[in-house]
Protein backbone atom coordinates (compact mmCIF):
# COMPACT_ATOMS: atom_id res chain seq x y z
CA UNK A 1 0.00 0.00 0.00
CA UNK A 2 2.60 2.34 0.89
CA UNK A 3 4.32 1.95 -2.75
CA UNK A 4 1.06 3.03 -4.37
CA UNK A 5 0.95 5.64 -2.19
CA UNK A 6 4.63 6.95 -2.70
CA UNK A 7 3.80 6.51 -6.67
CA UNK A 8 1.12 8.27 -6.49
CA UNK A 9 2.72 11.15 -4.76
CA UNK A 10 5.71 10.84 -7.01
CA UNK A 11 3.22 11.74 -10.16
CA UNK A 12 1.06 14.09 -8.61
CA UNK A 13 4.62 15.91 -7.70
CA UNK A 14 5.46 15.95 -10.97
CA UNK A 15 2.26 17.08 -12.35
CA UNK A 16 2.94 20.01 -9.88
CA UNK A 17 6.47 21.22 -10.89
CA UNK A 18 5.14 20.50 -14.93
CA UNK A 19 2.48 22.75 -14.61
CA UNK A 20 4.47 25.86 -12.67
CA UNK A 21 7.36 25.93 -15.39
CA UNK A 22 7.39 28.93 -17.13
CA UNK A 23 8.04 27.83 -20.88
CA UNK A 24 7.92 31.09 -23.73
CA UNK A 25 7.39 28.48 -26.19
CA UNK A 26 4.05 26.94 -24.97
CA UNK A 27 2.60 30.41 -23.76
CA UNK A 28 3.77 31.60 -27.74
CA UNK A 29 1.19 29.23 -29.34
CA UNK A 30 -1.52 29.24 -26.68
CA UNK A 31 -1.33 32.91 -27.52
CA UNK A 32 -1.36 32.36 -31.34
CA UNK A 33 -3.97 29.64 -31.29
CA UNK A 34 -6.40 31.35 -29.26
CA UNK A 35 -5.92 34.63 -31.12
CA UNK A 36 -6.06 33.19 -34.37
CA UNK A 37 -9.38 31.04 -33.99
CA UNK A 38 -11.32 33.29 -31.19
CA UNK A 39 -10.53 36.13 -33.47
CA UNK A 40 -11.79 34.48 -37.19
CA UNK A 41 -14.90 34.07 -34.83
CA UNK A 42 -15.01 37.62 -33.82
CA UNK A 43 -14.06 38.77 -37.31
CA UNK A 44 -17.46 36.76 -38.67
CA UNK A 45 -19.40 38.25 -35.95
CA UNK A 46 -18.57 41.56 -35.84
CA UNK A 47 -17.57 42.55 -39.25
CA UNK A 48 -18.83 40.08 -41.76
CA UNK A 49 -22.41 38.82 -40.17
CA UNK A 50 -23.18 41.65 -38.27
CA UNK A 51 -25.68 43.41 -40.19
CA UNK A 52 -27.39 40.30 -40.53
CA UNK A 53 -27.85 40.02 -36.60
CA UNK A 54 -26.08 36.96 -36.89
CA UNK A 55 -24.36 35.49 -33.49
CA UNK A 56 -21.39 33.62 -33.70
CA UNK A 57 -19.76 34.80 -30.59
CA UNK A 58 -20.44 33.33 -27.41
CA UNK A 59 -19.19 33.19 -23.56
CA UNK A 60 -18.69 29.89 -23.50
CA UNK A 61 -16.09 29.80 -26.32
CA UNK A 62 -13.45 31.78 -24.21
CA UNK A 63 -13.41 28.94 -21.82
CA UNK A 64 -12.65 26.37 -24.51
CA UNK A 65 -9.98 28.32 -25.70
CA UNK A 66 -8.36 28.08 -22.37
CA UNK A 67 -8.59 24.27 -22.32
CA UNK A 68 -7.59 23.63 -26.37
CA UNK A 69 -5.18 26.35 -26.37
CA UNK A 70 -3.48 26.10 -22.60
CA UNK A 71 -4.52 23.07 -21.53
CA UNK A 72 -4.34 20.62 -24.10
CA UNK A 73 -3.00 17.39 -22.73
CA UNK A 74 -6.45 17.65 -20.28
CA UNK A 75 -8.81 14.97 -21.26
CA UNK A 76 -11.39 17.81 -21.30
CA UNK A 77 -9.97 19.36 -24.29
CA UNK A 78 -9.71 16.82 -26.60
CA UNK A 79 -11.90 16.78 -29.36
CA UNK A 80 -14.76 14.39 -28.81
CA UNK A 81 -14.95 16.44 -25.48
CA UNK A 82 -14.95 19.81 -26.83
CA UNK A 83 -18.15 18.89 -29.98
CA UNK A 84 -20.01 16.80 -28.14
CA UNK A 85 -19.91 18.53 -24.89
CA UNK A 86 -21.46 21.75 -26.58
CA UNK A 87 -23.20 20.39 -28.73
CA UNK A 88 -25.27 18.06 -25.84
CA UNK A 89 -25.32 21.19 -24.24
CA UNK A 90 -26.27 23.20 -26.73
CA UNK A 91 -29.26 20.96 -27.46
CA UNK A 92 -30.35 20.37 -23.60
CA UNK A 93 -29.58 24.51 -23.29
CA UNK A 94 -32.60 25.19 -26.41
CA UNK A 95 -34.88 22.45 -24.96
CA UNK A 96 -35.46 23.69 -21.55
CA UNK A 97 -35.85 27.21 -22.63
CA UNK A 98 -38.66 26.37 -25.19
CA UNK A 99 -39.95 24.06 -22.09
CA UNK A 100 -39.79 26.43 -19.58
CA UNK A 101 -38.19 29.69 -20.64
CA UNK A 102 -40.28 32.23 -18.94
CA UNK A 103 -39.15 30.60 -15.26
CA UNK A 104 -35.37 32.14 -15.97
CA UNK A 105 -34.87 31.10 -12.30
CA UNK A 106 -36.00 27.64 -13.01
CA UNK A 107 -34.66 27.33 -16.39
CA UNK A 108 -31.30 28.41 -16.25
CA UNK A 109 -30.00 25.94 -13.34
CA UNK A 110 -32.05 23.19 -15.21
CA UNK A 111 -30.26 23.65 -18.10
CA UNK A 112 -26.67 23.77 -16.97
CA UNK A 113 -27.56 20.44 -14.66
CA UNK A 114 -29.28 18.73 -17.36
CA UNK A 115 -26.04 19.49 -19.64
CA UNK A 116 -23.62 17.95 -16.84
CA UNK A 117 -25.49 14.67 -16.66
CA UNK A 118 -25.62 14.24 -20.76
CA UNK A 119 -22.10 15.06 -20.98
CA UNK A 120 -21.21 12.68 -18.28
CA UNK A 121 -23.55 9.75 -20.03
CA UNK A 122 -21.70 10.82 -23.21
CA UNK A 123 -18.45 10.61 -21.77
CA UNK A 124 -17.79 13.46 -23.02
CA UNK A 125 -17.58 15.94 -20.29
CA UNK A 126 -16.37 20.11 -21.59
CA UNK A 127 -16.77 22.52 -18.41
CA UNK A 128 -17.56 25.09 -21.45
CA UNK A 129 -20.52 23.81 -22.13
CA UNK A 130 -22.29 24.48 -18.92
CA UNK A 131 -22.03 27.99 -20.29
CA UNK A 132 -22.97 27.18 -23.46
CA UNK A 133 -26.46 25.37 -22.08
CA UNK A 134 -26.81 28.44 -20.01
CA UNK A 135 -26.61 30.99 -22.83
CA UNK A 136 -29.23 29.03 -24.71
CA UNK A 137 -31.40 30.13 -21.77
CA UNK A 138 -30.32 33.56 -20.64
CA UNK A 139 -28.73 35.19 -24.47
CA UNK A 140 -31.38 37.51 -24.87
CA UNK A 141 -33.54 37.43 -27.60
CA UNK A 142 -30.97 37.58 -30.32
CA UNK A 143 -30.07 33.80 -29.14
CA UNK A 144 -33.14 32.82 -27.85
CA UNK A 145 -34.90 33.25 -31.43
CA UNK A 146 -32.59 31.15 -32.72
CA UNK A 147 -34.38 28.36 -30.85
CA UNK A 148 -32.53 25.12 -32.35
CA UNK A 149 -30.38 27.49 -35.09
CA UNK A 150 -28.33 27.94 -31.95
CA UNK A 151 -26.80 24.36 -32.33
CA UNK A 152 -25.45 25.24 -35.26
CA UNK A 153 -24.83 28.50 -35.77
CA UNK A 154 -23.07 29.32 -33.32
CA UNK A 155 -22.16 26.56 -31.33
CA UNK A 156 -20.82 23.60 -34.05
CA UNK A 157 -19.48 26.66 -36.57
CA UNK A 158 -17.40 28.55 -33.59
CA UNK A 159 -16.30 25.37 -32.09
CA UNK A 160 -15.41 24.07 -35.78
CA UNK A 161 -13.34 27.14 -36.64
CA UNK A 162 -11.49 26.80 -32.68
CA UNK A 163 -10.88 23.26 -33.84
CA UNK A 164 -9.70 23.68 -36.38
CA UNK A 165 -7.26 26.41 -35.47
CA UNK A 166 -6.19 23.94 -32.60
CA UNK A 167 -4.87 21.23 -34.82
CA UNK A 168 -3.08 23.82 -36.76
CA UNK A 169 -1.57 25.93 -34.09
CA UNK A 170 -1.17 23.29 -31.19
CA UNK A 171 0.68 20.76 -34.02
CA UNK A 172 3.68 23.39 -35.58
CA UNK A 173 6.20 22.85 -32.28
CA UNK A 174 7.58 19.19 -31.82
CA UNK A 175 6.75 19.37 -28.08
CA UNK A 176 3.07 20.11 -28.60
CA UNK A 177 0.36 17.21 -29.90
CA UNK A 178 -3.39 18.24 -30.57
CA UNK A 179 -5.17 15.68 -29.82
CA UNK A 180 -3.18 13.72 -27.35
CA UNK A 181 -2.81 10.64 -28.64
CA UNK A 182 -1.17 9.43 -25.18
CA UNK A 183 -4.32 9.37 -23.55
CA UNK A 184 -5.92 6.89 -25.80
CA UNK A 185 -2.98 4.45 -25.37
CA UNK A 186 -3.02 4.92 -21.52
CA UNK A 187 -6.59 3.94 -21.63
CA UNK A 188 -6.32 1.28 -23.58
CA UNK A 189 -2.97 -0.45 -21.28
CA UNK A 190 -5.11 0.48 -18.60
CA UNK A 191 -7.60 -2.04 -19.75
CA UNK A 192 -5.70 -4.32 -20.74
CA UNK A 193 -4.22 -4.29 -17.30
CA UNK A 194 -7.47 -4.97 -16.09
CA UNK A 195 -8.00 -8.27 -17.67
Amino acid sequence: MSIKKNTVYRKTRYLLYKETLVDFKEHFWAFVGSFVGLGTISYFHFETFSKQDFAFLIGSFGASCVLIYGAIGSPLAQPKNLFLGHIISAIIGVTIYKLIGEYIWVAAPLAVSLSIIGMQMAKALHPPGGATALIAVTGGESITRLGYGYVFSPVLTGVTILFIAALIFNNIPHKRQYPVKSFIRFHKLRKRKRR
